[in-house]
């Protein structure tokens, strides 16, 4: 996953997955690469971040960079890659664009909820003799991504085509003041899906909901071409049959068949269906993004209504106390770091963590749901974390006024070890035992309470006396070698029950306490 694309989800702002076929078949170079940036450039004027799917040398890429869509654009020898070719394609270390259901896959696992293509393939014409029908229509059917398009490619049959994904369990939505269901270049095709979305606050509260019942199914949000660059359905029509009949003399099936006939028509309408092709394709990106941008609005909005509250609580509370970092982790990619000033090549990435973070977030996702006491500043770090910790109890956490959130940068050699760590961590100072005092009650009850070695000594020592009076479970990280010991400075380390130091801060705590090392081991100065 491109970083640019993982930092947006990983943030909840809205990102639009988009095919590759019709980069690497759908149009002939460099109009191909033309039309794949001024898509991307639309989705992010409308304010979400554009993923296209692509497979470059045996990896699913979900996000490329210019010059990786260059390479598909460009390329001759690149394969159009559909659920059942994917093992393959791997496998063999190739190249390829993704069609709608591979794209779809890509996307649901990466956690893109929105797809943006031009149409989708469907039920072929004579596909009730051939059985040719497009795995667009079954990934749809069993994939939970919702497929923004022109409808169906008018070279199909469309009528089959809807019948088909009803079967299949697909939501199919036509988008705007009609239920007419577009087919493709034509805003009409005869046919009407079984409903319609008007705008889109309407097509993400679809979607949402669709999402949220789990049923395992996508849905397919069928927008018209715009009018000024609509082609004429006779015209169309009478191309179609033409291109279908060459392509069956000249025995073209399977997966040939949609990019020679879209060719073909192109050529019999002088240019007016590429045109229109275009046309439809930045549309898509335009509501596809703006639906994008709805539902994680609407998503954001349900996600801060339904955070836990200490008073739903009906069972005690697990309790964690400790930090919250923003990481930054830069790998080396040479073996040999160069010190003196000079840039040394690195991927540099950005995670959430903190010892009582990382916690907090475990016993979230085991269904404990504990009460988390930490501290962050009010800056450009702050939303980013509670956005990210959605699923966790963060009411209780300190949001702090002129302080700023924690963070802490690793440099790592490319063999993988910690070349250097810097931290600014002065917030953690703020989780004070009058902090956290204020939840005594609830200290008072947890079945667990976890501290990490981030937390100041005095809190540290008043925990362990409430656990020594009310025999409480107390489980320390030590965090660091140069934080493990402060329980240790007294005899508060008694109180605890659990600890998972490391060798390093298990020497540390050894050396606090004054006991002998074990034979064959030395302390590291």
């Amino acid at each position: 996953i491109q970083p640019s694309v993982q930092e947006a989800l990983m943030e909840g702002r809205p990102v639009v997955a988009l095919e590759s076929t019709i980069i690497t078949h759908g149009m002939t170079y460099p109009q191909n690469l033309s039309m794949a940036r001024e898509v991307e450039e639309i989705i992010t004027t409308n304010g979400a971040v554009p993923a296209t799917v692509g497979i470059l040398r045996g990896r699913i890429h979900v996000g490329l960079t210019d010059e990786e869509l260059e390479f598909l654009a460009s390329s001759k020898n690149v394969v159009k890659v559909s659920r059942r070719d994917l093992p393959f394609i791997l496998s063999q270390g190739l190249s390829g664009g993704t069609t709608v259901s591979g794209t779809m896959i890509a996307a649901h696992k990466a956690g893109i909820p929105v797809f943006v293509t031009g149409g989708i393939g469907g039920v072929h014409r004579g596909g009730e003799n051939t059985l040719d029908v497009s795995a667009d229509l079954t990934e749809l059917g069993r994939t939970p991504v919702a497929v923004v398009s022109a409808g169906v490619k008018s070279i199909l049959d469309i009528g089959r085509t809807l019948e088909y994904l009803e079967t299949q369990g697909v939501c199919v939505a036509a988008f705007g003041e009609s239920r007419e269901f577009p087919a493709f270049f034509s805003r009409q095709s005869g046919f009407q899906a079984p409903y319609h979305v008007r705008d889109e606050e309407e097509a993400a509260e679809l979607i949402a909901s669709a999402l949220g019942l789990g049923l395992s199914s996508g849905v397919l949000i069928a927008v018209p071409c715009p009018q000024e660059r609509a082609a004429s359905g006779q015209v169309i029509e009478e191309a179609i049959q033409q291109a279908l009949s060459e392509a069956r003399s000249k025995g073209i099936t399977g997966k040939e068949l949609t990019p020679f006939m879209l060719q073909k028509i192109n050529e019999l309408t002088d240019g007016k269906s590429l045109d229109s092709n275009l046309a439809l394709i930045q549309n898509n990106a335009r509501v596809g993004s703006c639906i994008a941008v709805a539902l994680s609005k609407l998503q954001k909005a349900r996600r801060m209504g339904n955070l836990p509250r200490r008073e739903d609580t009906t069972s005690p509370q697990p309790v964690v106390i400790g930090g919250i970092n923003v990481d930054f982790i830069a790998k080396a990619q040479n073996p040999v770091i160069l010190d003196g000033g000079q840039t040394n090549a690195a991927r540099v990435r950005r995670t959430f963590g903190g010892v009582g973070r990382n916690l907090a977030d475990c016993l979230s996702r085991l269904g404990q749901t504990p009460l988390f006491l930490s501290a962050v500043g009010k800056d450009e770090h702050s939303e980013s974390i509670l956005h990210y910790c959605h699923h966790m109890d963060m009411s209780a956490v300190l949001q702090l006024e002129g302080k700023s959130t924690a963070t802490y940068c690793a440099v790592i050699t490319s063999a993988g070890e910690l070349s250097v760590g810097l931290g600014d961590m002065d917030i953690h100072h703020q989780i004070t035992e009058q902090y956290v005092s204020q939840f005594k009650e609830n200290l008072c009850q947890a079945p667990l309470v976890c501290i990490d070695g981030n937390v100041p000594l005095s809190t540290i020592q008043y925990v362990c006396q409430l656990a020594r009076e009310h025999q409480l479970a107390v489980c320390y990280e030590p965090t660091d070698e140069n934080k493990a010991s402060k329980p240790f400075l007294s005899d508060s380390w008694k109180a605890l029950t659990y600890i998972s130091p490391n060798l390093q801060e298990l020497r540390a705590i050894n050396r606090t306490l004054g006991n002998p090392l074990p034979a064959g081991i030395e302390y590291s100065e």
